[in-house]
């Protein structure tokens, strides 16, 4: 089927950053067929179906945001451990989390996909590292929830294997045996990844942290990474106590290990990055190793402020994630092109550290690039897979803002009118079309319930 929308406002976020005051998409099947100014052409190949053409003006249209950073389970546990930094707060969550089965992640991966969903994401990656024995298929649980919400899914298959007995941070009976986990992971990869240009569903390797993982089980995961194909996610230099362990535990620093390992490279993402030397930064640039952003949760943490002008001056890929539900409620992503801007310009770059355009682009355009999916999403351009998002700015609180990227990035949360995913209405006029939303927050309620009774 055809899709034709016009009369909007278009932020393409292509390398020319090609904007319209009042442009055009055709949408063709799953891809984007034309984009440019003025109306659509009436004369349209005809497949045998009219087009469907919608009016909307007095909209903006954007590629979908892309989360590159999420821990699905933890929606079921918002809220708690609120004045803690990151490593009394992991200690203070670690007990509870250990407690989780398939029927909570399920409910907890739907609610966190609505949400985001329901604020203009439609590529999300989400780290799962937890795996208690004996709770069923945790990660098949969160691709099953994707594909009933229906956007794009990066399943990044964690692992744990150092427990607080061998001077990690996770209790030990949270973590799995090394054979275990790399065991698991390479099952995941043979029976889900799809690196086919329109896959819905890919999988990454991905240890949890360098102060829960043994160098071993890192080495070895990079290695099957490389031999599957499939790209490498962990955290890294997220907090002054990581720097601090990993001086301790191996006598170097966070990106001098990763170095060490295997862990820097053009199939690499770390999510946080917030304690970088000049060294640190100019490593990520020269081997072209990704960062996922995620201010909010750096914020409610108190992890510090993340060196993204600098990044993105030295070619870094940069990206942007929600992380966790429990160290950032709000669980969407629009909070993060906001809080992108707003906190990179409390930094020494002041009013110079990030601009409107550049924090849609990180929300777009590079995390395509970070999820190593940018020749396919991320930018509106013709031969790209339609996943496009209407945003609504005549409204009460965007209506005086004359500029519509700067009306989506700095004012509040705008009403997502329309959002395609490979073509596919997944939210219209700001409902989820794929699932009941009532019925999500019921089930994730009860499911919240359930796990704090039993910790």
């Amino acid at each position: 089927m055809t899709t034709v929308i016009e009369h909007c406002a278009i932020a393409t976020v292509d390398a020319a950053d090609t904007e319209y005051t009042d442009g055009h998409l055709v949408i063709t099947g799953d891809r984007i067929a034309a984009v440019g100014p003025g109306p659509a052409p009436r004369d349209l190949p005809d497949d045998g179906a009219p087009p469907r053409r919608i009016d909307a003006s007095g909209a903006l249209a954007t590629p979908g945001l892309i989360n590159t950073h999420h821990h699905f389970y933890q929606w079921l546990t918002r809220g708690l451990a609120q004045n803690a930094h990151l490593f009394d707060w992991l200690v203070a969550l670690y007990p509870t989390w250990s407690r989780i089965d398939e029927r909570m992640v399920h409910a907890a991966a739907r609610a966190s996909l609505a949400m985001m969903a329901r604020g203009g994401v439609t590529s999300a990656a989400d780290h799962h590292y937890i795996f208690p024995r004996g709770t069923g298929d945790l990660l098949g649980a969160e691709i099953e929830a994707a594909r009933e919400i229906g956007l794009r899914f990066t399943a990044a298959r964690g692992s744990m294997d150092l427990g607080t007995s061998d001077g990690g941070l996770p209790p030990d009976f949270a973590v799995e045996s090394i054979d275990d986990a790399l065991a698991a992971t390479e099952a995941a990869i043979d029976t889900h990844h799809d690196p086919g240009f329109s896959s819905m569903l890919r999988i990454a390797v991905a240890p949890c942290s360098p102060f829960s993982v043994t160098t071993d089980l890192m080495r070895r995961s990079a290695e099957l990474a490389r031999a599957k194909g499939v790209r490498l996610h962990t955290h890294g230099s997220e907090t002054v106590e990581e720097e601090k362990f990993c001086h301790e535990r191996f006598g170097m620093g966070p990106t001098d290990y990763f170095a060490e390992t295997g862990w820097l490279g053009e199939d690499v993402w770390m999510a946080h990055c917030v304690h970088m030397s000049d060294n640190d930064v100019a490593a990520f640039a020269r081997t072209g190793t990704g960062v996922a952003h995620c201010p909010s949760s750096n914020a409610r943490l108190a992890a510090g402020i993340a060196r993204v002008p600098d990044l993105l001056a030295a070619g870094v890929p940069v990206g942007l994630g929600v992380d966790g539900t429990a160290s950032n409620e709000s669980g969407e992503l629009h909070t993060e092109l906001r809080n992108s801007l707003l906190i990179a310009r409390l930094g020494p770059h002041r009013e110079a550290a990030l601009t409107a355009r550049q924090a849609l682009r990180l929300g777009t355009h590079g995390g395509a690039r970070v999820l190593g999916r940018g020749a396919e999403t991320g930018s509106l351009e013709p031969g790209k897979l339609a996943d496009v998002v209407l945003w609504q700015l005549d409204g009460l609180g965007h209506s005086t803002i004359a500029d519509p990227v700067a009306a989506l990035v700095l004012g509040p949360p705008a009403p997502v009118t329309l959002s395609l995913v490979g073509g596919r209405p997944v939210v219209e006029r700001g409902r989820l079309l794929t699932a009941d939303e009532h019925d999500i927050a019921r089930t994730a309620r009860a499911e919240a319930r359930r796990l704090a009774e039993s910790s």
